[in-house]
């Protein structure tokens, strides 16, 4: 899948997986963090949330216009690793108070925006050359299954650290009970019984002290998720000395351009085009980013709607069949059998299939003594649910690659925003499967931000998950490799930044789940997310043409 491709392609998405290792564990944990520590209400968690997402994409503009300027696309990277990394330790120190958290995310926000846009102009700069042009499409899907690769880890580590800082001072877990200590401690709690016997399983004994209690129970569990920051930090600056010992393999434009000053060339390098082709190129870059808006307004609330729907709505124990999906280590075992099974099938050198067999038989017995050390009911953490979008990236990747290989063998693959297209029809019914799970629920607004005494199946949720998957993986990696290939050449960065934006535009608009969580059924909720997506759908096929003609324009 990788022979064809430059190395600097590796170093690009090793460089970037501490930033999807951070990413998630703030998808993941955000919102619960923002709740536990300082007792908002979903609506006001949302906002917060909303404006940090969005800031991490709008800053892109800003990264860009940088690196477009000053053409060191490199340094500017190297100089967002770093200030992420300074974010999440912010983030990590324990009782801060609100303010500064807000100024931990900003500055994460901040290095993002240098970051993230022109990592992707860089890896778009490898695809510039003839040789590498055909494989763009393919390069930016690679890319996207690789910086999942350590997403996959971050919620099962953020739950890990959260639950072991609980134990240590105590205490055990329930999801539902920062929020009633902080009613508790407010003295808005309706049901202080509940609260009582909540309490004191927690605690493993009768608390004597409801007050104390929820004091400390709120300081170990947000304090828990500080460590988790810690661990984010961490990923950083891993990143950090990857991409400072291999950086030589990517490109640099500043470089090639000084070379060529001194050999009494041009200094200048950009490719010139007419003002007519840039300016369609960037009338159909306008009309792209116009549809991700809705997509990430949509796709996001996985971190938002989705992580309230899974804590509130969906069964907190499932059979131990199931728990071998939310077990991070038997998680590990099944995908090494499923890897070892493929390798098997396939046409490899004998040293390859023997191999191969140690892995399913390692890997299997493995499942086979989780599988039996479980319960026949086992406790999920809602967190856990958000490592299925990841671990579906990197295995959903291999087979919309072959799938758009078959195609394109046939001269039948999609263009590129015809993929979009069929991305956001995806996404809708991805959230058509949700609606269908949520009828019969009572809203959120009947229940004063507890949880629903009504849970419907962990399924529900997985799937929805699987399919959103399969509609990002027709969309954000084929827009991103658009963009490349539509920008003008003299405005890479800015142009990986307008894609940002959009996004950061779409992250914005999350707020409206968590307004309408509070103010309509469970089920309204997710139709107004189908009714963006099909929308969108309908608007990209109705200017199909012209964007393919703006990608085929030179």
């Amino acid at each position: 899948m990788l022979k064809e491709h430059p190395k600097g392609l590796l170093v690009a998405f090793f460089s970037n997986m501490g930033e999807r290792f951070g990413f998630y564990t703030m998808m993941g944990i955000l919102v619960y963090f923002l709740q536990a520590r300082y007792g908002l209400a979903a609506d006001n968690a949302g906002l917060i949330y909303s404006i940090f997402y969005a800031s991490i994409y709008g800053l892109a503009l800003v990264g860009g216009l940088i690196a477009d300027r000053t053409r060191n696309y490199k340094g500017v990277i190297n100089i967002g690793i770093i200030t992420m990394f300074a974010g999440y330790i912010l983030m990590a120190v324990p009782r801060l108070g609100l303010p500064i958290t807000i100024l931990g995310l900003f500055t994460i926000a901040f290095g993002n925006g240098l970051f993230k846009g022109n990592l992707q102009a860089v890896v778009g700069q490898m695809y510039d050359h003839p040789k590498y042009s055909k494989l763009r499409d393919s390069a930016f899907t690679i890319f996207y299954m690789g910086i999942n690769i350590g997403a996959f880890f971050a919620p099962s580590a953020a739950k890990a650290i959260r639950n072991w800082y609980l134990s240590i001072n105590g205490l055990g877990y329930n999801s539902g009970l920062p929020s009633l200590c902080h009613q508790y401690l407010d003295g808005t709690l309706v049901n202080p019984e509940t609260f009582q016997q909540l309490a004191d399983a927690a605690n493993g004994s009768p608390v004597a002290d409801l007050s104390a209690f929820a004091e400390r129970y709120i300081n170990a569990f947000s304090t828990g998720f500080n460590l988790a920051f810690g661990i984010a930090a961490a990923a950083m600056l891993i990143s950090l000395i990857v991409y400072r010992v291999w950086n030589k393999k990517l490109p640099d434009v500043r470089k090639e351009e000084e070379e060529a000053k001194r050999n009494g060339e041009p200094a200048v390098k950009v490719p010139q085009m007419s003002k007519e082709v840039e300016k369609q190129r960037l009338i159909a870059l306008g009309l792209v980013f116009l549809v991700v808006i809705f997509f990430w307004m949509s796709f996001h609330q996985n971190g938002l709607t989705m992580s309230l729907f899974a804590r509130d709505y969906t069964v907190q124990n499932v059979d131990a069949l199931s728990f071998m999906f939310f077990d991070i280590i038997a998680f590990l075992g099944v995908i090494g059998v499923i890897i070892g099974l493929v390798l098997l099938v396939r046409k490899n050198s004998a040293k390859v299939k023997s191999l191969a067999v140690l892995l399913v038989a390692g890997c299997g017995y493995l499942s086979w003594v989780k599988y039996q050390a479980f319960d026949s009911s086992n406790t999920i953490e809602p967190e856990l649910f958000q490592h299925f979008n990841p671990i579906f990236i990197v295995f959903l990747t291999p087979i919309v690659l072959a799938f758009f290989a078959f195609l394109r063998k046939r001269d039948m693959e999609p263009t590129t925003p015809k993929k979009i297209g069929i991305g956001m029809i995806l996404a809708a019914v991805a959230f058509v499967l949700l609606l269908v799970g949520s009828l019969g629920l009572p809203s959120p607004s009947d229940l004063n931000q507890g949880p629903s005494p009504d849970r419907v199946s962990h399924f529900w949720l997985i799937g929805t998950y699987f399919i959103i998957t399969i509609a990002e993986l027709f969309l954000s990696p084929m827009g991103i490799s658009f963009v490349s290939k539509v920008a003008p050449p003299r405005l890479q960065g800015l142009a990986q930044g307008g894609w940002l934006a959009a996004t950061a535009l779409g992250n914005q608009l999350l707020f409206v789940g968590t307004v309408l969580w509070s103010r309509v059924e469970l089920w309204q909720v997710w139709g107004i997310f189908i009714l963006c997506c099909l929308a969108s759908a309908t608007f990209i096929f109705s200017v199909l043409k012209k964007l393919e003609r703006a990608a085929a324009s030179k």
